[in-house]
């Protein structure tokens, strides 16, 4: 029994730094990294591209609306034909930098509020899996299991991994609980790795009312910018080795990216 480890990097931006990427990735399976939307910048960017291509791990182009104050993380109706080129000026843009690192970019998962519109919204939705097919079809696409999203790119022809988070609590319908609601974000290291394991072992999780959620995830989110990111992550990958689940890439990286460049 396997599952991919991700997390959000590469989220520092000039002279700011968010989390500590070095350290996740020698945690992770697979990085997530911001594209210049929501965070990140091309220097910053790189270095973590580079340090993902020096430890096997995958890269992801972590797509967002274009709203750096806000983290990506304010809902918008951003119209169709700017949602698509914007999303492909993204992936194109990890692309270069992967390349020129001499990786590759293996997938998808869009950020923050871009994430939790496309997993109801199906306009918004097709619109990523739109730009997707029109980058490079060989991409995975990572978002929320269950969601709408992952539904339609199925339909599409895309491959798609199933994700769960965490660090984050659960609606009973399986929704991700808002940020803005107390509760949301999950801090106690230990219970999080034990939820964790009932999701793989069991195939659930524990909403916050209490009831238990059916649910098959594929890859496991720890937010790298969460206080204590890294705490929680060697909890989780301890606690999932000592349940004998081993770890591996959702989309792996090409063997040629894995000698680095």
């Amino acid at each position: 029994m396997t599952i991919d480890l991700n997390s959000d990097l590469g989220e520092g931006f000039g002279r700011w730094s968010l989390g500590d990427d070095d350290t996740m990735l020698g945690l992770v399976t697979s990085a997530n990294i911001a594209c210049g939307f929501h965070a990140g910048d091309p220097a910053g960017i790189l270095r973590t591209v580079r340090g993902a291509r020096d430890r096997g791990v995958a890269i992801g182009a972590h797509v967002s609306y274009r709203d750096l104050a806000g983290f990506g993380r304010r809902a918008m109706d951003v119209d169709s034909a700017d949602l698509v080129a914007e999303v492909i000026y993204q992936i194109g843009a990890l692309q270069g930098l992967a390349r020129a690192a001499g990786s590759a970019v293996t997938y998808v998962k869009p950020h923050g509020a871009l994430y939790n519109t496309i997993a109801h919204d199906e306009r918004q939705a097709r619109d990523v899996i739109r730009a997707i097919r029109e980058s490079d079809p060989s991409l995975v696409l990572m978002g929320l299991a269950g969601s709408t999203v992952l539904r339609l790119a199925d339909e599409a022809g895309l491959r798609t991994v199933a994700e769960a988070f965490a660090d984050r609590a659960y609606t009973p319908a399986g929704a991700l609980v808002s940020r803005r609601e107390p509760g949301s974000v999950l801090h106690d290291a230990e219970e999080v790795a034990r939820r964790m394991v009932r999701l793989v072992t069991e195939g659930t999780v524990t909403a916050i009312d209490g009831s238990v959620v059916p649910m098959s995830a594929e890859s496991i989110c720890v937010h790298g910018d969460s206080p204590g990111a890294v705490e929680m992550a060697t909890r989780v990958r301890a606690a999932l080795a000592g349940a004998g689940v081993g770890l591996r890439p959702c989309a792996p990286p090409p063997d040629s990216a894995r000698a680095g460049g």
